[in-house]
């Protein structure tokens, strides 16, 4: 499959501090990428790197088929950046907001007013066009920053923590949009805390801890590495069974309680959930929900990274 972003021993320090240490990965053309990491692992310092911010102290990259080191310019010419801050012009309307960033792009005339019309209407800025920017909420900030991207019609959109902090609305707006232009062919740089939004998203996930990468593989696939943290979920009605009864059933390699749901953590869902059914009609206790839970991205990212030491999990 061809590679939209190709990523060789990439490296930044910042005097004796390595930010990002040797860092390598592809991103396939037309799919979404999801990039996760806590905080001060890496991934800002290596997204400036690729947009060109900032300079790598070793390796590279290229930007279909551009090196970001040789070929800054022509590496950059392919991508469109919409930061965690929308950084628009606040005294200048919407519409003037796009029209600046097509022009800076070179959209030709025709094209940025036919494709300002529609991007507006499809994030629902239509009827903000003639407003100032300051005058908007975060939400349709962060939707005219989209806008202003998109109109200069980018191979690969590099988006940061693009739905923190906003309205439910306006997050699922902008992924349902970012998901449309993907299915026709853009390729999507994502960097999220929002381990819901990447698993729904993304096509394949990295993560990057202490500014190397932990590992790269689709939600699903990283999921089933950590089946130990899967667990069935059980809630009685009435008096529960005792704790370690529950925890002493054959399967069972963890408990959890809360009130009167227990989740039993376990490599044989199967075999744990008729466990369970036995020892309540044993006890004569009545079961009100019993479910199969697989691990959530979540889990496999604290499970990759220092979180998952400061919990103490195995």
């Amino acid at each position: 499959m061809k590679a939209a972003i190709e990523v060789k021993g990439l490296t930044r320090k910042f005097g004796s501090l390595v930010a990002v240490n040797r860092v390598e990965f592809e991103v396939h053309q037309g799919e979404i990428f999801g990039f996760l990491g806590p905080n001060g692992a890496g991934k800002t310092t290596t997204v400036r790197m690729l947009t060109g911010v900032i300079e790598p102290t070793e390796g590279t990259a290229t930007i279909q088929g551009h090196d970001i080191r040789k070929e800054p310019l022509l590496s950059r010419a392919h991508i469109a950046v919409v930061p965690e801050e929308a950084n628009v012009y606040l005294d200048l309307s919407a519409w003037q907001n796009v029209m600046l960033m097509a022009e800076l792009h070179g959209v030709p005339r025709h094209r940025r007013f036919q494709e300002a019309e529609r991007l507006l209407d499809a994030l629902g800025l239509a009827e903000k066009r003639e407003q100032k920017a300051r005058t908007l909420s975060k939400g349709l900030r962060q939707r005219l920053m989209l806008c202003a991207a998109l109109v200069t019609d980018p191979e690969v959109l590099f988006l940061d923590e693009p739905t923190s902090g906003l309205d439910v609305q306006s997050a699922r707006l902008i992924r349902r949009i970012v998901k449309d232009l993907n299915r026709r062919g853009l390729t999507v740089f994502l960097t999220t805390h929002n381990m819901r939004e990447a698993g729904e998203m993304c096509s394949r996930v990295a993560i990057i801890e202490k500014g190397s990468i932990a590992t790269i593989d689709t939600p699903e696939k990283l999921r089933a590495t950590i089946s130990s943290r899967q667990y069935v979920e059980v809630r009685f009605e009435g008096t529960a069974p005792e704790h370690n009864e529950l925890e002493s059933l054959p399967g069972v390699s963890q408990i959890e309680a809360d009130d009167r749901t227990f989740r039993l953590y376990t490599k044989l869902p199967g075999q744990v959930v008729t466990e369970v059914v036995r020892l309540a009609e044993s006890k004569g206790v009545e079961i009100t929900d019993l479910c199969n839970r697989k691990p959530s991205l979540e889990d496999v990212f604290v499970h990759l990274t220092s979180g998952y030491k400061e919990k103490g999990l195995k």
